[in-house]
C-alpha cells in the first residue's frame, strides 16, 4: 500500500484512482509522444502505429525519438522535468517501479475500455504495485537461439535440445572455422538474458522472480551454477564481447562467420529485415534445456509498451490515444510494418505475420512462464550494478573471480535492497 498512498499524494488524481484528468478537446489537439523507438525498423513501426492512431482519435502526435540506450538512461530525470504525455516503456517491474515513484498516471480507466482485449497476463504485466494499471501493452518477443538455416544446411547441423548437444555443435563449428556463438555486450544488457536464461534453465522461474527480488542471496550456489555453465561456453563465444555492440554481432551471423546467436527477436530479426537480408533463410529454436526438471518450460519474452507521464499537458487526448492502441486493430496496424515482434491482444489476427513471428507465437505459448529481463525484473539499480558484474566475468571467466563477483553483486543489492 505504500506505492498507493505516495501516489495518491502525488498531485492531480480524481476520487475513482482513474489519474489525471483533463477536459480538454482530443480532437485536434496535439499529443507529444516520447519514443525510444529509434532504430530504422521500429521508427517506420511506430511512425504507422500513431499515423493509425490519429486517423482513429483525431488527436495529432508529435513524436520525439532520442536513441534507444540514451533514452532508457536518462529516462528518471526526462519524467522528473518537462516530459512528454506518452512515453515508450517496457512492462513489469520497470513499469511498476516508475509508477511507485509517482512518474507516470493511472490509466484504469483506460483499461475499463481495453481490458477485454488482453487476458490476464497481459493485464498482470500492466499492473502496479498499487493494484491500480499504468501501462498498455502493443507487442513481446522472444529470446531464442538464431542461425541460418542454410548453413545448418550445408554443415549437416542439428538443432540441439539439451546441453550437451548444444556444448557438442559449438565444438563441431569451431572446429569448421566458425564463431559458435556471436555475442556483443558493449552497451551492457544483452548479456543479461545470457544470464537469465541459464538461470531459469537452471534453477526455474520462480528462482529467477526470487533472485531478481533479493529474495535469493546473489551469493548462493545456484547462481554460481549459472556462472560455471556460462564459463563453459565461453570458449565458444565471440571474444572481445565488451568492446562490440550487438549490431555487429548479429552481422557476423548475417556474414556466415558465425553460427548461432542468442538474443531477441527484436533484435536480430529487425535487424535482419532493415539489412535487407533474407528472412526466409533466418531460423531460431528455444535455449536447450539442462536442467531435466525444468527442461525449456522458460524464456525471457519482454513486453513493450506506454505510458501516461504523471505531468502530461494533454492527458484526455493522451488516453484516448492510449485506448487506440489498446485494441487488436491497432496491433494488427502496428505488425504491418514490424516483422519481429508478436502481438498481446486476444484472437489477434495478423496476415502479415511471418515464420519468424507465427513460430515466437507457438514458442512463448509453450512456455510456463516468461520472465521480462533482469533490467526490466530487477531494481534498475540492480541491472545497472549486474552489468557491470557481468562484463567483469566476461573478462575473466575463472571460478575464483565467479566467487568474487558473487560476493561484489549481493553487497551491491543488500545496499539498493534495503536502502
Amino acid at each position: 500500500m505504500a506505492a498507493g498512498g505516495l501516489l495518491s499524494a502525488c498531485g492531480d488524481d480524481d476520487d475513482s484512482g482513474g489519474g489525471t484528468k483533463s477536459s480538454g478537446p482530443v480532437a485536434g489537439s496535439t499529443v507529444t509522444f516520447g519514443s525510444n523507438y529509434s532504430d530504422p525498423a521500429t521508427k517506420k513501426a511506430f511512425a504507422a502505429l500513431t499515423a493509425s492512431a490519429t486517423t482513429s482519435t483525431k488527436a495529432k502526435i508529435k513524436i520525439n525519438t532520442v536513441d534507444h540506450n540514451t533514452f532508457q538512461q536518462n529516462i528518471t530525470s526526462y519524467l522528473q522535468g518537462t516530459p512528454d504525455d506518452l512515453f515508450t516503456w517496457f512492462a513489469g517491474y520497470r513499469m511498476q517501479y516508475f509508477a511507485a515513484q509517482g512518474l507516470a498516471a493511472q490509466l484504469d480507466d483506460v483499461w475499463e475500455k481495453i481490458g477485454g482485449n488482453f487476458g490476464p497476463v497481459a493485464k498482470d504485466l500492466s499492473t502496479g504495485l498499487d493494484g491500480h494499471q499504468y501501462f498498455v501493452p502493443i507487442y513481446q518477443y522472444p529470446w531464442v537461439v538464431f542461425y541460418r538455416k542454410s548453413l545448418f544446411k550445408k554443415n549437416g547441423y542439428s538443432v540441439p535440445t539439451t546441453w550437451d548437444a548444444y556444448l557438442a555443435l559449438c565444438r563441431k563449428m569451431k572446429k569448421d572455422g566458425l564463431i559458435p556463438v556471436a555475442f556483443g555486450d558493449k552497451d551492457g544488457w544483452p548479456a543479461l538474458g545470457t544470464f537469465d536464461i541459464l538461470n531459469m534453465r537452471i534453477n526455474g522461474h520462480d528462482y529467477h522472480s526470487k533472485l531478481m527480488k533479493h529474495e535469493i542471496p546473489w551469493t548462493d550456489q545456484g547462481v554460481h551454477t549459472v556462472f560455471q555453465h556460462w564459463a563453459e561456453m565461453m570458449p565458444y563465444v565471440q571474444t572481445g564481447a565488451n568492446g562490440r555492440i550487438w549490431q555487429d554481432a548479429a552481422k557476423a551471423l548475417e556474414g556466415r562467420k558465425a553460427g548461432m546467436m542468442f538474443q531477441g527477436t527484436n533484435q536480430v530479426a529487425a535487424q535482419w529485415v532493415s539489412d535487407k537480408e533474407d528472412l526466409d533463410d533466418l531460423d531460431f529454436f528455444p535455449f536447450p534445456a539442462i536442467n531435466a526438471k525444468w527442461g525449456q518450460q522458460f524464456m525471457d519474452a519482454p513486453a513493450d509498451g506506454f505510458m501516461l507521464s504523471k505531468k502530461a499537458k494533454n492527458p484526455s487526448a493522451a488516453k484516448a490515444v492510449l485506448e487506440y492502441i489498446g485494441s487488436g486493430e491497432a496491433e494488427a496496424e502496428y505488425l504491418k510494418s514490424d516483422q519481429w515482434d508478436v502481438g498481446l491482444a486476444k484472437g489477434l489476427k495478423v496476415p502479415s505475420y511471418n515464420a519468424i513471428q507465427k513460430k515466437s507465437v507457438e514458442e512463448i505459448a509453450k512456455c510456463k512462464a516468461v520472465g521480462q529481463f533482469m533490467d526490466r525484473d530487477a531494481d534498475p539499480a540492480m541491472a545497472t550494478a549486474m552489468i557491470s558484474v557481468i562484463q567483469k566475468f566476461l573478462d575473466d571467466p575463472s571460478g575464483g573471480n565467479i566467487t568474487t563477483l558473487q560476493k561484489s553483486a549481493e553487497s551491491q543489492a543488500k545496499a539498493i535492497y534495503t536502502g
